[in-house]
């Protein structure tokens, strides 16, 4: 399913300044376990890159399909980063972490996080992982299109039934005649009639 998915991960940089200091050995060596754990299954690793303010930039320029956070106590600051960079652009982001602090996980998810891992890290979790935050993601756009769509219309109706409005009072047309005249005029111009209501709403607006 996923053969061909583009990730990039988001985490701090692997270089170890200190080489006596235990736990950032520990921190580096699960995230590369968790890159080699990406290549092993087969997805295309694009970049890693930090969490920081040139992130939206890069993911622009990238267009990745999934973003992975990798991330321990600068969790929510990383997560942050990531979902203000595709704000206006939403991709998958799971998160990956050996922090055991979860009071985060409710806001994680709430901020578009489609799976939020705790420990237990191991190549052969890593594609059902993803194969789940990736449908998952999938089912939340389709139901976010689905109540655009809903929102668009309700708002579209409006719209029409103010003009028809308009022509009844201003031509004193039924209701089934002003609608039939707006139809016409919709197709002769090849518009939507959606359109042709608010370009009648907007000289009347003009004209006063």
């Amino acid at each position: 399913m996923n053969e061909a998915l583009r990730i990039v991960v988001v985490a701090p940089d692997l270089a170890i300044e200190d080489q006596s200091d235990d736990y950032a050995i520990s921190q580096a060596e699960r995230s590369r376990s968790l890159r080699i754990g990406l290549l092993e299954n087969g997805f295309n690793l694009v970049a890693s890159l930090p969490a920081d303010v040139f992130l939206t930039e890069r993911l622009a320029q990238l267009q990745p399909d999934m973003i992975i956070v990798d991330a321990e106590s600068e969790a929510r600051d990383a997560l942050e980063h990531v979902v203000m960079a595709t704000r206006d652009a939403r991709r998958p982001i799971v998160m990956f972490t050996n922090d055991s602090d979860t009071r985060h996980v409710k806001d994680a998810v709430a901020a578009g996080v489609s799976a939020y891992i705790v420990a237990g890290l191991s190549s052969e979790r890593i594609r059902p992982i993803l194969d789940v935050a990736m449908a998952r993601f999938q089912h939340e756009q389709a139901l976010r299109q689905e109540l655009a769509a809903t929102k668009s219309e309700l708002q579209d109706r409006k719209v029409i039934d103010r003009a028809k409005g308009l022509l009844m009072q201003r031509q004193g047309l039924s209701e089934q005649a002003a609608f039939e005249k707006m139809r016409k005029t919709a197709m002769d111009k090849g518009l939507k009639l959606a359109d042709v209501a608010q370009r009648m709403l907007d000289v009347a607006d003009l004209l006063g």
